[in-house]
């Protein structure tokens, strides 16, 4: 709650909007949003696809639909209109739909995990994940140093993954990491 606070109080900082592109458009919105020079950024992943019996990996969007959007309330506005294939994500507050804003340390680390593009990470959505059960650390070193997440077992895979939640909208599993690169976060 404290994000959507802050960002209430200075409608001139730039925060982290969670925004849809229907219909598999969040490429079409992004180079929109280029072209306009405002940040962006769509969770990308490798897909092997073959056409005439030929088979390459492709980088397509992870999330289809999903795009983040760094800038101000106003400049957003102005340019939902300018861009109407660009919807907020909303949740619920007292009644009202709120724009999911994810809090810039979150965003930071969910890009760093997944500009990685690499082909071991995994997208899940919130219902598909039991974060109750994991510990919280940190990564120490090694292409995700610095990243917080929580530290689970993941239906399916034999080792356990560091996991970089947008609560709400999104998860991503990082690699495996090296069990000596992993700290435990105290939960004080």
């Amino acid at each position: 709650h404290t994000a959507i606070m802050e960002y209430n109080n200075n409608k001139q900082d730039l925060v982290w909007f969670a925004m849809s592109a229907p219909y598999c458009r969040e490429l079409e919105a992004k180079r929109l949003l280029d072209n306009r020079s405002i940040e962006n950024f769509i969770p990308m992943c490798y897909k092997v696809s073959v056409k005439q019996n030929k088979k390459t990996r492709v980088l397509v969007p992870a999330i289809h639909n999903l795009i983040f959007v760094r800038t101000t309330r106003p400049i957003i506005k102005e340019t939902k209109q300018q861009i109407s294939i660009l919807q907020y994500i909303t949740r619920t507050d007292n009644g009202k739909n709120i724009p999911v804003i994810v809090p810039d340390m979150q965003m930071q680390q969910f890009i760093t995990v997944s500009k990685t593009n690499s082909e071991q990470l995994i997208y899940l959505r919130p219902e598909e994940i039991n974060l109750k059960k994991g510990t919280r650390v940190r990564i120490l070193g090694g292409t995700f140093d610095g990243v917080e997440g929580i530290f689970v077992k993941i239906k399916g895979i034999r080792s356990r993954r560091v996991v970089v939640v947008i609560p709400g909208i999104t998860a991503v599993v990082t690699a495996e990491i090296q069990p000596d690169l992993i700290e435990v976060i105290s939960q004080s």
